[in-house]
């Protein structure tokens, strides 16, 4: 349902508590519910909120915001959070998720030097699914570039089309870093995509989160893709204001975000 009560058309269109970053989760619940976003996704890091479902809960009950994903803290610099064990980081954030009532938990795929966390990856994401009911939704990622030269960074690979994933997340300004277009990678995962992270990218070697349709993907195109194919998942507000400067400058970004996933994510 939407705030005023009627039937939401369309997919949830949710907030990363990364976009309010250096802001703390609070600030995302705060923001999220005046803005009207339908959620959050809680990205698990330093803050210890974001790892604390009591404090979540609260969050989630004081704004009238639902938590809906959760993003395992498997970027490099969560790499110390819940310890140094990457099957215990995705166990707690299953339960972590469940705690919330959130359906999703968003996993990178493993570093190459995590050579026996890599050894069995996939089947491993898929076993931890099927046991808990919790949707491991496998994020798309970059080659990481030295000059003119790329370095490989992930195992299996950064490019979740031809691992053998159930479920992916598609983050639009990976795609945008890998060269990649978004819309026809959303094509070739076909029912395999269950998560988008709504952001933009113009294609240089950083990956920079834009806001969507301040860069170069067809970002309108593939949300029109998805509200005519019936996507039944979550869209996510990824985007980077760690560098907004003016007053309400993030503010308005999000806003801009919300309002773009809803005019495309419309179905005729």
């Amino acid at each position: 349902m939407s705030e005023n009560g009627t039937a939401r058309q369309g997919p949830a269109v949710t907030l990363s508590t990364s976009s309010v970053y250096p802001g703390s989760c609070a600030d995302a619940f705060e923001t999220a519910a005046r803005l009207g976003y339908d959620g959050v996704e809680v990205m698990v890091w330093t803050d210890p909120v974001s790892r604390d479902a009591v404090a979540l809960r609260r969050l989630a009950d004081h704004y009238g915001v639902p938590v809906l994903s959760v993003h395992a803290p498997t970027l490099l610099l969560t790499q110390g959070v819940w310890g140094r064990d990457p099957w215990t980081k995705l166990e707690l954030s299953v339960e972590l998720a469940q705690d919330l009532g959130a359906d999703v938990v968003v996993v990178h795929p493993p570093f190459r030097w995590q050579r026996s966390y890599a050894a069995r990856f996939v089947e491993g994401v898929r076993e931890i699914s099927r046991r808990t009911g919790t949707t491991l939704a496998v994020e798309n990622m970059f080659p990481w570039r030295a000059g003119s030269r790329e370095v490989v960074a992930y195992a299996p690979g950064w490019d979740v089309v031809d691992e053998d994933y159930d479920q992916v997340t598609l983050d639009v300004s990976h795609a945008a870093t890998s060269g990649s277009d978004s819309q026809e990678l959303a094509r070739k995962l076909a029912d395999r995509l269950r998560h988008i992270h709504l952001t933009d990218g113009s294609g240089s070697a950083k990956d920079e989160h834009l806001v969507p349709g301040r860069g170069s993907q067809p970002v309108a195109e593939l949300l029109a893709d998805l509200a005519v194919g019936g996507f039944t998942g979550h869209v996510v507000a990824e985007i980077n204001t760690r560098r907004s400067r003016a007053p309400g400058e993030r503010e308005r970004d999000l806003a801009e975000t919300l309002a773009f996933a809803r005019q495309h994510l419309r179905r005729p």
